[in-house]
């Protein structure tokens, strides 16, 4: 079709939106890339040079957009960033007509919005450029990569690891399902308060995918029910960016689930992890935050390189 005049034809999504779209031996490729360029930044070949990569946050970020916008220009390319307030779309403007103009001009769209994952593949195949999803409503991928990322730099072959989440089931939670299910033995337990577990139908397709890595995934809502073997804890914060809880006493159910040291002597010998921000004094103590078992400083900084493996491969999918 010419498309000089009209719209052009729509073509299949391209990019990162879920890992449990990935097969388990590209995601490692990821996470070992991720863990290859933590070591040495500079070991790629500028694989975005001469490319134009949009970074479109409509969500506050720290981490996950200085990661990217820094990835960005670290594998050659140039970034053109876009606050909540500086697109059409804020006008009313169409996801559609939107992603018709962006994808005429952009080469790559990292993109964090405040709607669901299809408004992502809608921007990728009305765009037809690869789009990679920096946190939406359903999942936080890129998170994923991370976190797995940092378990391999410090625990190296993770077969057999004993991870227990505890907290709301977010879109970090559901990511590390998916994640953690591709792990040869790993045994994952998600720790979460009533009513805020993980979304219907996320632990089915964890566990789907764990059939074919052996490895086993739960959740419970007592904290009672807390494994006894545990070489990971992992939390979140309990407000998920840009969302609210609709019941007002919500914090008296999430109490519990809190992580002070206290609940780490269960397991002396356990990592701590955290996506960050923290409040400290709500979902974790300082000094668990900031103790010789807390990995989140490392896993920070980890956004970076994690967010470099994954622009790395989405260049791949980049047609001129």
């Amino acid at each position: 079709m010419n498309t000089l005049y009209g719209a052009p034809e729509a073509a299949p999504d391209r990019g990162l939106f879920s890992l449990s779209e990935l097969k388990p031996d590209a995601l490692w490729k990821l996470v070992e890339r991720s863990v290859e360029l933590f070591r040495d930044r500079g070991a790629h070949s500028f694989p975005l040079r001469d490319r134009v990569a949009g970074v479109l946050f409509t969500r506050t970020s720290t981490r996950t957009r200085t990661a990217f916008q820094t990835g960005i220009v670290r594998l050659g390319g140039t970034p053109i960033a876009y606050g909540p307030h500086d697109l059409q779309l804020n006008t009313g403007e169409s996801t559609t007509d939107t992603a018709r103009v962006l994808g005429s001009m952009l080469d790559l769209l990292v993109a964090r919005t405040s709607g669901p994952l299809d408004e992502l593949r809608e921007l990728s195949t009305s765009g037809r450029l690869p789009v990679i999803n920096a946190m939406a409503a359903e999942e936080h991928p890129t998170q994923g990569v991370c976190d797995l990322a940092t378990l391999s730099l410090v625990h190296g072959d993770l077969s057999g690891l004993h991870l227990m989440y505890i907290g709301e089931g977010n879109n970090t939670a559901v990511a590390l399902a998916y994640g953690i299910a591709t792990v040869p033995g790993a045994r994952a337990a998600f720790v979460t308060p009533p009513g805020y577990g993980l979304p219907d139908g996320v632990l089915d397709t964890a566990q789907q995918i764990a059939r074919l890595s052996g490895a086993e995934l739960i959740e419970t809502h007592d904290v009672a029910d807390a494994p006894k073997q545990v070489d990971v804890v992992y939390t979140t914060r309990w407000q998920t960016t840009g969302t609210s809880k609709a019941d007002p006493a919500w914090r008296e159910t999430f109490r519990p689930f809190h992580v002070d040291a206290a609940l780490m002597r269960r397991w002396p010998d356990a990592s701590f992890l955290h996506d960050l921000p923290a409040h400290r004094g709500d979902e974790v103590t300082g000094e668990v935050l900031d103790g010789s078992h807390s990995l989140a400083w490392t896993q920070a900084t980890m956004k970076l390189t994690s967010a470099m493996a994954v622009l790395e491969a989405s260049a791949d999918l980049i047609t001129d």
